[in-house]
């Protein structure tokens, strides 16, 4: 500033915003663009987020409406993406894709098309939350179509249907695995014959670029993802007969660890954390593999297969989180629990994050930094710490109402099982009826 004269108190104030960094570390914003954010690591790394929550509940930025689904939104580029359903006959109905102003909630336009349920278990709605890339975003629905859509406009620029186009047969609850892009590609669980579990397509074109794995049992729930271990980048397909890794770009199977689940629920999302590789399931635990070398190798597997009599951990829904030398997550009835990543024993559980124990009860876990958000089933935000002295919960606060039918009795009557995306400083949920938008800021 030369040449400039300040009087004394401006100095002092410039000189203790630079002292103290104001100027210097502006707080770090990001979008969500796809299942469970940036990488489907279920991060978030935001800072300027507020440390606890206000006894009246979190501001409400907006409210918009939308019809029945469990699939989580995507935010990118100041739009929010969700996919819905509504039943117009029978178990037929339509399908859409919604676009939505991320400061305002407004819609800004819908895609819709018509969508068949007939013989998917939970006929809500979609499951696969929407993943954008750049100018388009990718949509599938529970029966199986798949379309890639300008996300300007909501213009569908190709679309491909696993049923008609590559002879899939729908799982019994519908498709769920979310479209991966990775490069000039995008990634899809299919269940498609021949040998077309897992495919990949141009993701401009919609072209079909390969296909790998045979179509011997269900594709599965959950949901694939790339890992960088042992020199490589290793595509992860969690199926119901083993966990795969297969080459990214071509489809070549590096490697395949047999792993047989129950009625096909394979429904947590593999969980990669250095050398570690940890899949979790409802009635056949969880196996835990270390994947540095050119060959995968067992460090333990759980040992039983009863969703009751639980030795380590069965998650459902929800997917564990690995923190240092522990791992952490929602067990088959509600139980959060922590285990040795060495041996995988129990070091301690509890109920306090649901605080009901029922069958299916869970959470979906996000880090942020040195904590956790978690919100239940029951409709709550939780913010709590996790460490293996124990659970320490921070705050609880209402996020949404939950609308769907569990299958079982629950003290609310119904569940909320949609992952929420956490976007420049708001989390961001739905239901079977609205989207809401809460602000997530620390106070000026």
């Amino acid at each position: 500033m030369k040449g400039t004269r300040l009087d004394p108190v401006t100095r002092s104030i410039v000189g203790l915003t630079l002292g103290t960094g104001l100027l210097l570390e502006p707080a770090l914003a990001e979008d969500w663009p796809e299942w469970r954010g940036r990488g489907r690591a279920g991060v978030w790394n935001e800072t300027g987020i507020r440390e606890s929550f206000p006894a009246e509940g979190l501001p409400v930025a907006w409210r918009a409406p939308v019809r029945g689904g469990y699939s989580g939104p995507a935010v990118a580029g100041g739009r929010v993406y969700v996919t819905d359903f509504q039943r117009t006959r029978g178990m037929k109905g339509r399908e859409r894709a919604l676009a939505l102003d991320e400061r305002s909630g407004r819609l800004l336009w819908a895609r819709e098309w018509e969508a068949d349920y007939a013989g998917i278990s939970y006929p809500v709605g979609p499951r696969a939350t929407p993943t954008v890339d750049g100018d388009r975003v990718f949509v599938v629905g529970a029966s199986g179509l798949l379309s890639c859509l300008d996300a300007r406009t909501g213009e569908v620029i190709w679309r491909r249907d696993y049923v008609k186009d590559f002879g899939a047969e729908i799982p019994t609850w519908g498709i769920a695995g979310a479209p991966l892009v990775d490069g000039d590609r995008v990634v899809i669980i299919v269940g498609g014959r021949p040998d077309a579990k897992v495919m990949a397509l141009d993701k401009a074109t919609g072209r079909e670029v390969w296909r790998a794995l045979p179509s011997d049992s269900e594709p599965g729930y959950a949901q694939p993802v790339i890992v960088e271990a042992g020199g490589r980048r290793q595509l992860v397909i969690w199926h119901p007969t083993a966990v795969a890794s297969l080459d990214p770009a071509t489809g070549r199977v590096h490697w395949e660890v047999p792993f047989r689940v129950g009625m096909g629920t394979t429904l947590a999302t593999p969980v990669s954390r250095g050398p570690h590789l940890l899949v979790s399931c409802f009635f056949n635990g969880s196996l835990l593999l270390d994947v540095a070398g050119t060959r995968p190798r067992v460090v333990w597997k759980g040992k039983s297969d009863s969703e009751i009599d639980t030795d380590g951990l069965h998650a459902v829904i929800n997917t564990p989180v690995i923190d240092g030398d522990h791992l952490y997550g929602i067990c088959s009835y509600g139980q959060l629990r922590c285990l040795s990543l060495k041996t995988g024993e129990r070091v301690w559980e509890t109920m306090e994050v649901v605080r009901e124990k029922a069958r299916w009860a869970s959470g979906f876990i996000v880090r942020n930094h040195d904590r956790y958000f978690i919100n239940n089933d029951r409709g709550e935000l939780i913010v709590a710490r996790l460490s293996p002295e124990g659970y320490r919960e921070i705050g609880r606060t209402p996020l949404i109402e939950p609308t769907s039918d569990p299958g079982n009795r629950r003290e609310r009557g119904a569940v909320n099982w949609s992952h929420p995306a956490y976007a420049n400083r708001h989390v961001i949920a739905r239901n079977d009826r609205e989207v809401v938008s809460l602000s997530l800021a620390a106070a000026p």
